[in-house]
């Protein structure tokens, strides 16, 4: 899309920067690692909408993956965007991304797991933007090992991040969003909250939780004309499947020629893990004010493996 002037429209020059060389780069040298496409994945079409021009949106969990693609996305958009994480060198990397594509974007750091945190987080980031119109509860780790293995910390530090961390996201986004008179949540599950396998107990009861924390929560403030829904993706190629799988220090070869192989036999229909800004993509539409109708529902986005399941 180009506007008057025959320029590339602003979201298209954003995006293209951000999701492509420019984010990717910035985020992956921050971490001591560069996350490459597939190199069969599906793009992601990016047109000059402005779903979120003005609009403030809080992220928790955007120094990588699904989370910093959205990042980029909404200020794409217009959005004035304030995001979360515990690694700086990473969001502090994503925000320059960001601001040197011409968009808006303030990275403050917090751990969700802590009250105190995530607190300041949520107030400082409606100060800086001005109040809350969207916000997106992203952050997420996992652990994957039999039930009886997992130490008491190790399930907490899961089980925390997940879900307890969204309960506090929302516990002081919430106020924000009243004194707004509405705004839009999206809360980031999994397709394991649907269909699971062996050694993700933690992640799964967490994921699940999730569904069910959202499905009340809408109940709660829907006169207060906010809308909570569930996105539940599947397996995306990000930092938290790939250091799941081992091989966060292999090279990009290798963990793509690996990815492409598990895919096969692992997703059933598309038969390949989603890339981030597809997820991101449609967390975006469903943030959006396309849908006033959509609330405490669960929006699967995951190629089709629990359709298959």
């Amino acid at each position: 899309m180009t506007d008057t002037t025959g320029r590339p429209g602003r979201r298209r020059v954003l995006t293209a920067g951000l999701l492509g060389a420019g984010l990717g780069a910035a985020a992956g040298a921050a971490g001591g690692v560069a996350l490459a496409a597939a190199p069969d994945a599906a793009r992601t079409r990016v047109e000059g909408r402005r779903r979120f021009a003005g609009k403030a949106v809080l992220i928790t969990g955007a120094t990588s993956g699904i989370g910093a693609a959205a990042a980029a996305m909404f200020a794409a958009e217009g959005g004035k965007v304030a995001f979360c994480g515990r690694r700086q060198d990473r969001g502090q990397a994503v925000e320059r991304a960001i601001r040197a594509a011409g968009g808006e974007a303030h990275y403050i750091p917090a751990d969700v797991r802590e009250e105190t945190d995530v607190r300041r987080f949520v107030d400082e980031a409606a100060a800086r933007l001005g109040g809350l119109d969207v916000c997106f509860n992203n952050a997420g780790v996992t652990l994957e090992k039999p039930l009886h293995e997992y130490s008491l910390t190790e399930w907490d530090d899961v089980v925390h991040t997940n879900l307890r961390g969204t309960f506090l996201s929302l516990k002081y986004e919430i106020p924000h969003l009243i004194k707004r008179g509405g705004g839009v949540v999206l809360v980031t599950a999994s397709s394991n909250a649907i269909a699971t396998s062996a050694k993700r107990s933690a992640y799964t009861a967490s994921k699940r939780g999730l569904v069910g924390l959202v499905q009340s929560a809408a109940q709660d403030y829907a006169e207060q004309n906010i809308r909570i829904n569930t996105l539940i993706p599947g397996t995306t190629n990000t930092e938290l499947v790939r250091r799941s799988a081992g091989m966060i220090d292999a090279p990009d070869a290798a963990w793509n020629a690996m990815a492409k192989v598990w895919a096969k036999s692992n997703v059933a229909v598309a038969r390949r893990m989603a890339e981030p800004e597809e997820i991101a993509a449609f967390a975006l539409s469903l943030a959006s004010d396309e849908f006033p109708y959509l609330n405490g529902a669960q929006l699967v986005i995951d190629g089709g493996k629990t359709a298959h399941a």
